[in-house]
């Protein structure tokens, strides 16, 4: 019974340990690391909060975002164009935005459809789909 408990418990202090050092907020260098962090009711939208880690290795003058929200019965209940950057090289950054007549309850997850507009300082990049990393803190999912 006490051999048992104590796996258990070092288990759970390695699980612990390995979200401390690769938690869901954090990108792998070469990669940016977009975690829906949470969602917060309103009266008469849902609002999300977009955390954006940039460890591209490059800057972003322009990173936008096109997210595709279903409702609990998997129907496209919205799709937005969420502004990601600026985003300078090695920043982490909030990005707010409010999802008109959606309720938070309602929504079953996040979908990264894809990247409108990703233009570093040296100009238009391609590809930029494949560097981002998705991840929710959420109740709903963001995937890609």
């Amino acid at each position: 019974m006490i051999a048992n408990r104590l796996k258990i418990a070092a288990l759970v202090i390695a699980l612990c340990a390995a979200t401390a050092v690769t938690g869901p907020a954090r990108a792998a260098d070469g990669r940016i690391g977009v975690e829906l962090n949470k969602l917060e009711p309103l009266a008469s939208a849902c609002r999300a909060y977009l955390v954006l880690t940039n460890k591209a290795g490059m800057a972003f003058r322009d990173l936008k975002l096109d997210l595709v929200i279903f409702d609990t019965d998997g129907i496209v209940a919205r799709r937005v164009a969420v502004q990601g950057g600026p985003i300078p090289d090695g920043k982490t950054s909030l990005k707010v935005f409010d999802i008109d007549g959606v309720k938070c309850p309602k929504i079953s997850r996040f979908l990264l459809n894809g990247v409108m507009t990703c233009d570093t300082q040296g100009g238009q990049h391609d590809g930029c789909v494949g560097l981002i990393d998705t991840s929710s803190r959420a109740p709903a999912p963001l995937i890609k």
